[in-house]
């Protein structure tokens, strides 16, 4: 929501103690990971669509078992006296970050989110806007989060806050005006063991289709903030075509409400007139942004009106055919996956999905016949395979990082780099999965790999039966023949065996099902590269996708090091006797150009 400062302190303290008593009693397995994947960042959900596992924000919201087992909390979340919508703990590991974005989707509209702090250190700055506060435990916050805003965790203890979001009553916003009280007038919430607290709980089922009322005043609000990037007479005369592009939508979208109303039928009239507007909108928001946080028109339309103007039933399974990107580790796979998860079509689960197979028992290294990442299809059962897809379809986010509710992607795309090890496993799972297989050069991403080894932060096995010391990114068969092997040999064996698998087992399946990409021509030609993948996958054009790829990529979120042409070389003595024995997989690589 947007508010007219980025920061307001609430003049309320509670309970630090009783919170982390609270927070402390809840199961570690609660805690999930953050939707987008952000590394460092997850929580544990107190109230959910139907009080479930999820973080969608649209639907019938309902106290988890979480929030039901914790009653201090539920009297602070009463005492404010409003409806809550999705509301969590959320929890920032020492040193992790929330990166610099802003909130741009419907339901931050009409929506503010209060932090409390339960767990924190003078080293948690909260940045939003120009402004930087600290957060202390027991303290309620309210922020602007249409403006631009980070988190960093420099201490060295994690933060936990409790996480709360409302549209606010009147008496609501008329605390929030009492900002900056004296904290000697401030009101003090203790614990009531005498008191059964309820929270109020949001029921938003959507419309089938969006009232004319609602689309133009949040069109009109998209049309008061556009700024033009050329402020010269340009500039100005793209502003007026583009608002006279939303207001002409509007008086399209009243006609056709009124003649159609909510009718299933009308289904293909509302589309087209959607399409049509995002079409337009593709072509004329070049350089048009929003005035407070600088994000382009087209993104902010997107995400606040053209997903949100129909409600519709699922038509068909998101699942029915995932796209699997698989390649060695240190190949430049987060890359292609951040880049293609950049289309408006694309839902992902945030980032590499280690928790979709390993959250299993049965499936982790060390149960019975699974010494390694290597996963055949033998190793589905119906309830594994159920399991699978129902972890899956629960994290799907979009190009925004929100959950999809009731909206259908056009593709699912995952990039988890043990999967390259697993493809016979996923095909049995999802019998109609694509696959992007990314390879790299060896010297390169061999040099990659071994700093990998050496960097210590991507250690995958902690404890490993038979090795000694940590293990470092997969595990491929006959792991135990690499004891005493150097960090260098065991990082070319990685390269080796991964590609060699991941080119036998693209051999078993149809060519229509599969295609191979050099990294050396996605970071060469990116937007070629890409034109070929969003051919073969069967998206459309996308405008977000092309924003991103009309400038340089942008280091992906586990770049270790500036990438540099030659940096491989500080390894070349290393490398020199381990690349002959690399030549046939080498070989292999460049054939499937």
């Amino acid at each position: 929501m947007r508010l007219p400062r980025p920061f307001y302190q609430l003049p309320v303290r509670f309970d630090v103690g009783r919170l982390r008593a609270e927070v402390g009693a809840l199961p570690a397995d609660a805690w999930a990971a953050h939707p987008n994947g952000i590394a460092g960042n997850s929580s544990l959900r107190l109230i959910s669509v139907d009080g479930g596992e999820n973080d969608g924000v649209t639907g019938r919201m309902s106290a988890t078992p979480h929030l039901v087992a914790s009653p201090y909390i539920r009297q602070v979340l009463e005492s404010f006296g409003v409806v809550w919508s999705r509301s969590r703990l959320m929890r920032l590991a020492a040193g992790a970050t929330v990166p610099l974005h802003a909130d741009i989707n419907y339901h931050w509209f009409t929506r503010a989110r209060i932090h409390i702090p339960v767990v924190t250190n003078p080293a948690v700055k909260f940045h939003c806007g120009a402004e930087t506060v600290h957060m202390a435990a027991g303290e309620a916050w309210v922020f602007d989060n249409w403006r631009p805003h980070h988190v960093e965790n420099g201490g060295a203890e994690e933060r936990i806050h409790l996480v709360a979001d409302t549209s606010g009553s009147s008496a609501f916003w008329r605390f929030v005006a009492q900002s900056g009280l004296p904290a000697s007038a401030w009101r003090e919430h203790r614990w009531d063991p005498a008191r059964e607290a309820r929270p109020l709980t949001e029921d938003n089922v959507p419309p089938p289709v969006m009232a004319p009322a609602e689309a133009e005043w949040l069109l009109g609000d998209l049309a008061r903030e556009l700024i033009a990037v050329d402020e010269g007479a340009g500039g100005e005369q793209a502003i007026a075509r583009y608002r006279q592009l939303l207001e002409e939508f509007c008086q399209d979208w009243r006609q056709l409400v009124a003649l159609h109303g909510v009718a299933a039928s009308a289904g293909a009239a509302y589309e087209r007139i959607i399409d049509a507007l995002r079409s337009r909108s593709r072509e004329l928001a070049a350089g048009l942004v929003m005035r407070t946080n600088r994000v382009e028109a087209h993104r902010v339309l997107e995400g606040r009106v053209l997903r949100h103007l129909v409600s519709q039933p699922a038509t068909r399974d998101p699942l029915d055919s995932p796209v699997f990107i698989v390649a060695a580790p240190r190949s430049g796979s987060t890359l292609l996956f951040e880049t293609l998860a950049a289309h408006g079509g694309v839902a992902t689960p945030g980032g590499e999905a280690h928790w979709l197979v390993e959250s299993l028992p049965e499936l982790r290294p060390g149960a019975p016949g699974i010494d390694s990442n290597r996963l055949s299809a033998a190793a589905v059962t119906p309830q594994i395979a159920a399991a699978i897809r129902t972890r899956l379809a629960e994290r799907l986010v979009d190009a925004l990082g929100q959950p999809l509710g009731s909206r259908q992607p056009l593709l699912v795309l995952e990039k988890t780099p043990k999967n390259a090890l697993r493809i016979p496993f996923f095909r049995r799972v999802f019998p109609r999965a694509r696959f992007l297989f990314l390879w790299r050069e060896p010297a390169e991403n061999i040099a990659s790999i071994i700093e990998a080894w050496r960097d210590g932060g991507w250690v995958t096995y902690p404890e490993l039966p038979g090795w000694d010391g940590p293990w470092s990114l997969l595990l491929p068969p006959q792991w135990q023949l690499q004891r005493g092997q150097s960090p260098e040999a065991i990082a070319a064996w990685q390269w080796d065996s991964t590609n060699r698998i991941v080119c036998d087992d693209l051999a078993e399946l149809p060519a229509s099902d599969w295609t191979a990409v050099a990294y050396h021509d996605l970071v060469r030609d990116p937007a070629a590269t890409v034109a070929r993948l969003v051919a073969f996958l069967g998206l459309p054009d996308d405008a977000a996708l092309a924003a991103r790829l009309a400038l340089p990529l942008p280091l992906s979120r586990y770049t270790q090091s500036p990438p540099a042409p030659d940096k491989w070389r500080r390894h070349e003595a290393a490398l020199a006797p381990l690349l002959p024995a690399l030549e046939p997989t080498r070989r292999r690589l460049r054939a499937l150009a």
